[in-house]
């Protein structure tokens, strides 16, 4: 009150607004801001502009408690904008925020599940270190394997004795799996020494395209269909896994 008004204008120089206000917020000389933005429709949540001077152990910890939402039963989510770009604009410090923000929670949950994208992008690496179990998602593709052993060489430099294990998406049949783990198993034995196990396959299912199509989870839309089993069979192998595990927490990337 009795004060001039102050008009900030975001220059439109990215994909999504949260891409605008993030640039915005990092040029602007006013007082550091740290800016949140939630979603409730979809569950969409996304985090702006953190800044170092921030105590961002603190801040992120209270950011994950707000924006989680309860899944139904004992389940409850922190979604994250999809295709937003923001994660991959933090820095490491940043990251490294974030990631102790989530491990604080464990507190609260038996177990926390980290959905992180496909790649070797920093963020990804550093929000694998969590200390539990890294599930790496892989296909018979190529490229899938290629990126898969990239990730888990990275993976061992930077936390050697990481328990890491492979899950099999769509495969055929279950001796497909085992062919598509063993190609990516030996090149991990003969050139960095480790011997990741199977943890589980996916079959290749129609059903998959059409939950997809609805935006629903398979398991809510067709919980009988034979992805939707595979997927339970291997959330039973991970409960079995990580009760002997000192640290509750799950990290997977895809």
């Amino acid at each position: 009150q009795h004060t001039d008004r102050y008009q900030g204008v975001a220059p439109l120089e990215g994909a999504t607004l949260a891409d605008c206000l993030h640039a915005y917020f990092r040029q602007s000389e006013q007082i550091d801001t740290a800016l949140t933005i939630a979603t409730r429709m979809g569950m969409d949540v996304t985090l702006l502009c953190p800044t170092p001077d921030y105590a961002l152990d603190e801040r992120y910890l209270g950011w994950a408690r707000d924006n989680v939402a309860e899944a139904g039963g004992s389940f409850d989510i922190l979604a994250g904008k999809s295709g937003s770009g923001v994660l991959s604009a933090l820095t490491r410090p940043e990251v490294a925020g974030l990631a102790t923000g989530l491990v604080a929670l464990r507190d609260a949950y038996d177990h926390i599940v980290s959905d992180l994208a496909a790649g070797l992008d920093q963020s990804v690496m550093s929000l694998c270190t969590g200390g539990g179990i890294t599930i790496v998602l892989v296909s018979d593709e190529p490229t899938s394997l290629t990126d898969a052993y990239a990730f888990i060489k990275l993976l061992t430099m930077q936390e050697p004795g990481a328990d890491i294990r492979v899950v099999v998406n769509m495969a055929n049949d279950k001796d497909h799996a085992r062919r598509t783990h063993a190609a990516l198993t030996n090149a991990c034995r003969n050139f960095l020494g480790i011997d990741p196990p199977l943890l589980g396959f996916v079959p290749r299912d129609k059903l998959v395209r059409d939950a997809i199509r609805h935006q629903m989870p398979i398991l809510f839309r067709h919980p009988q269909a034979r992805a939707s089993e595979a997927v339970q069979k291997i959330a039973r192998e991970i409960l079995i896994l990580s009760a002997g595990n000192p640290r509750p927490a799950s990290w997977a990337t895809r």
